[in-house]
């Protein structure tokens, strides 16, 4: 399931509904991603998300479909917010279920890189000394390129 949203995200519920529609799993893996109190030494007043839909619906498809393919994921679900959040309201959950640990923990992983690095949001940072636009980290990059490097 993947789902891009207004509302907030209840990861307790979304967990639920993924375990009980992932039985004969041997391990789910689940990632709850919260907006930050502070940008660096700034604290964060709001954070804005915008997506392009449908691409970035299509894009989070096409990195689920190959998350299934390569670890053999038995289930998969992606719930990411868009408009205006405030500090500790939840971003993003994903989660993973497949036969093994590895797998799940590997995919839930390759997920979120795809998420931080490539899906097409535009993030909007707005603390004490103004608003600002968000890009990617450099270890965001490098930590999404060790799946291109197994690619290969």
């Amino acid at each position: 399931m993947i789902q891009i949203t207004t509302e907030l995200i209840d990861p307790g519920s979304l967990l639920q509904e993924f375990t009980d529609s992932s039985a004969g799993s041997g391990a789910i893996v689940s990632f709850t991603g919260l907006v930050r109190d502070f940008a660096g030494k700034e604290e964060v007043k709001q954070l804005h998300l915008q997506a392009y839909s449908p691409m970035t619906e299509d894009g989070i498809f096409q990195a689920a479909h190959l998350a299934s393919e390569r670890w053999k994921l038995q289930n998969s679900h992606i719930t990411h917010r868009i408009g205006n959040m405030k500090p500790g309201e939840v971003i993003v959950f994903v989660a993973t279920a497949s036969a093994h640990r590895r797998s799940a923990f590997e995919a839930a992983d390759f997920l979120m890189d795809y998420l931080k690095t490539e899906a097409v949001f535009w993030k909007r940072e707005t603390t004490s000394t103004g608003a600002h636009w968000i890009e990617p980290r450099r270890a965001d990059y490098s930590d999404a390129q060790r799946w291109k490097i197994m690619e290969t």
